[in-house]
């Protein structure tokens, strides 16, 4: 059985797939295997695992049945959010942001989290939350 891992169901992917093309292999060591900008499809490999996999999200939709239903929910809270542990915060979030990211809140030390915990929260091109920690 493979390990457990996050698949994106983006909107915009060629934007999507140049964003984790660039900080993936820097912020995580992962490497792309399989993909690319045209879709509909990619994933990045660090280790032999699957670390990240986009996939369209209007094939999900034809394959599931729900192309008549809206693509995102109304105005509402985040439900999920990908989590990277990296080295240096504030590094990282300036590489997220050269590649299109756009900043959801600033990086920060949370000690009230953990005694040495710093974090950036940001969105992928699609939208998704992404937060950037170092303990």
């Amino acid at each position: 059985m493979d390990a457990l891992y996050t698949r994106l169901l983006v909107s915009r992917f060629a934007e999507c797939f140049a964003f984790y093309r660039a900080v993936l292999p820097p912020l995580t060591g992962a490497a792309l295997v399989k993909g690319e900008a045209a879709g509909p499809y990619a994933n990045w490999e660090a280790d032999g695992r699957t670390v990240l996999a986009l996939y369209d999200r209007a094939m999900m939709a034809a394959a599931l049945g729900t192309e008549r239903l809206p693509p995102r929910p109304p105005a509402a809270q985040d439900s999920a959010m990908l989590a990277v542990r990296v080295t240096d915060v504030d590094e990282a979030l300036a590489l997220c942001l050269r590649h299109g990211a756009r900043v959801a809140a600033e990086a920060t030390d949370r000690p009230a989290w953990g005694p040495t915990l710093r974090t950036a929260h940001l969105r992928d091109p699609d939208g998704h939350l992404i937060e950037l920690q170092s303990y």
